[in-house]
């Protein structure tokens, strides 16, 4: 724990104390955060989050930054760090094309300023023109964290206030209550018939004593998230913390095991996976380089790998490539050639011969697959989902995401809802929430002579997440001065704090007032908040 430090500021920070690294808008990572675990009922802290992009496949928000059209202040200053196919999204928006963003939340407590970040997100992907819509996940809330009824209308209603008091237009977007959407729960009873116990067990560290609502209330929330593409087809975002991102993987998953068709590339009649193909795409490149005017037959490619390896070399690709060969070889004299396949996986009889009419050009048709010659996989994609459409299917997008960081407890560690001073509640008394900004520990010094020396420790502060998160709002001149001025020793704990308390205490007073108009409109609304044909 650090100590504030009062005393007036130098007159300029040394050079030393404002090196361009030092200069990051983030609020780094969450202090006495715990081990990388993705875990969506439980812990919600992530030590490092360069381990999501090597271990989950999360992809640097950073490189898809350049593509967004006047992204989020929480996007420039990197507070949303991560994405899962983003570009689709983005797209979208710079062709003025249809797209989504829903989020949930899970009416256990007051909302806090940590919730008002997916608040934010959904409300300015609305802004951008997309599609947006709020759910209360009161079904998860029941099972998974046992709550009455009546305790999640009342949580529920905070929630939906606080989101429209924050600028979520309801006339262009949808508020609903999970249990509320029948739509939801019908789509739900579909996707649950391709998931499964074993699957959601390693997914969610299910087992025996797993109650069955909780399992239902999973496949719930996967209809939540394609929900918005009930319509029609369009990319949507998912704003969510790290720890939802199991939630994510099985959507996208069960997106493409409800599809018609499965759209990939192949070189023969038979199924390769993608590191065989890639090796088999290998041998068919180089033998028509050498033989540009003659068939490549699988036979050829075969002898082409197995001459062109070394029996004493270490390959890690070994068991691949021997796979490869071994399917050239059973194909013998059947020509090589590149082709789009559509792979039949839920089709009825009547989709799958209505695609085979719909292919243009030089085709061959098979039990369970359909290969084009003609055909570029971007076409051919369109085309299969279109089929699938016109016969009843859903032709699902997968859903992308975006991930931003957890702030940090006013108290240090995580902030939690269960512990009172380590958050601000959306609900404070804007009095309450100035005690406790300052009363929060800080990224300080031991004393002002040292933060003057050194340096503040603001990648470690969470007032100043404070300022990057909330308070800056859009000014990105005014959170880099902030910055600036804590590590280069300029900038004191006591007079920060109190600036950042005042500031809160005037965003809680203008909050809370919006609340209250809303609260006088609520009954307008199109959502219901009466537990009274519910059991409690």
């Amino acid at each position: 724990m650090t100590r504030d430090t009062d005393d007036d500021p130098p007159d300029e920070p040394t050079e030393e104390t404002r090196s361009d690294e030092q200069l990051r808008m983030d609020g780094g990572a969450a202090a006495g955060a715990d081990d990388v675990a993705l875990d969506p009922w439980g812990s919600a802290t992530v030590d490092d989050y360069r381990k999501l992009f090597d271990q989950f496949g999360i992809e640097e928000f950073e490189d898809v930054l350049p593509e967004i059209p006047d992204p989020h202040y929480l996007m420039r200053r990197g507070v949303i760090f991560g994405h899962r196919d983003y570009r689709p999204v983005a797209e979208a928006m710079r062709n003025d094309d249809p797209f989504a963003a829903l989020s949930g939340f899970m009416p256990t407590g007051d909302p806090h300023i940590g919730h008002k970040l997916v608040f934010d997100e959904i409300i300015w992907h609305q802004q951008q023109g997309g599609d947006a819509y709020g759910l209360i996940a009161d079904l998860e809330a029941h099972a998974a964290r046992g709550l009455t009824w009546a305790e999640i209308d009342e949580h529920a209603r905070d929630y939906v206030l606080s989101l429209l008091a924050l600028g979520f237009d309801p006339e262009a977007g949808e508020l609903y209550r999970q249990s509320d959407n029948r739509e939801v729960q019908d789509l739900g009873f579909e996707l649950g018939a391709k998931a499964n116990f074993s699957e959601l067990g390693a997914i969610y560290d299910f087992d025996g004593e797993t109650d069955v609502s909780h399992m239902q209330s999973v496949v719930t929330q996967m209809a939540d998230i394609l929900y918005p593409q009930l319509d029609e087809p369009k990319p949507t975002v998912i704003p969510v913390g790290p720890d939802q991102d199991p939630h994510m993987r099985l959507a996208r998953d069960l997106a493409a095991r409800m599809r018609y068709f499965k759209v990939t590339e192949a070189f023969a009649s038979f199924e390769a996976d993608p590191e065989e193909r890639a090796i088999i795409a290998e041998a068919y490149e180089a033998l028509s380089e050498r033989h540009p005017d003659e068939t490549i037959r699988c036979a050829d490619a075969a002898r082409y790998l197995e001459n062109g390896r070394d029996p004493d070399a270490t390959d890690p690709n070994a068991t691949t490539a021997d796979s490869a060969i071994m399917m050239l070889k059973e194909a013998g004299k059947e020509p090589l050639r590149p082709r789009t396949r559509f792979l039949d996986r839920n089709a009825t009889d009547e989709a799958f011969d209505a695609l085979i009419e719909a292919i243009d050009g030089e085709k061959r048709v098979f039990d369970e697959h359909i290969d084009a010659f003609e055909l570029s996989r971007p076409a051919a994609e369109a085309l299969a989902r279109q089929v699938e459409l016109d016969h009843g299917g859903y032709g699902f997008l997968a859903p992308s995401s975006i991930y931003h960081r957890f702030m940090t407890g006013l108290t240090g560690g995580k902030m939690s809802s269960s512990i009172p001073a380590s958050h601000i509640s959306l609900l404070d008394d804007p009095e309450d929430g100035y005690d406790k900004v300052k009363a929060a520990t800080t990224g300080g010094r031991e004393t002002a002579a040292e933060q003057r020396e050194l340096g503040g420790r603001a990648d470690e502060c969470p007032v100043y997440e404070l300022y990057a998160y909330l308070l800056a709002g859009e000014d990105d001149e005014f959170a880099a001065d902030v910055y600036e001025e804590c590590v280069g020793g300029e900038r004191l704990c006591g007079g920060c704090k109190e600036q950042a308390a005042e500031l809160m205490a005037a965003f809680l007073e203008d909050h809370q007032e919006k609340r209250e108009e809303w609260a006088e409109k609520l009954d307008e609304l199109d959502i219901d908040f009466d537990a009274d044909d519910k059991r409690v």
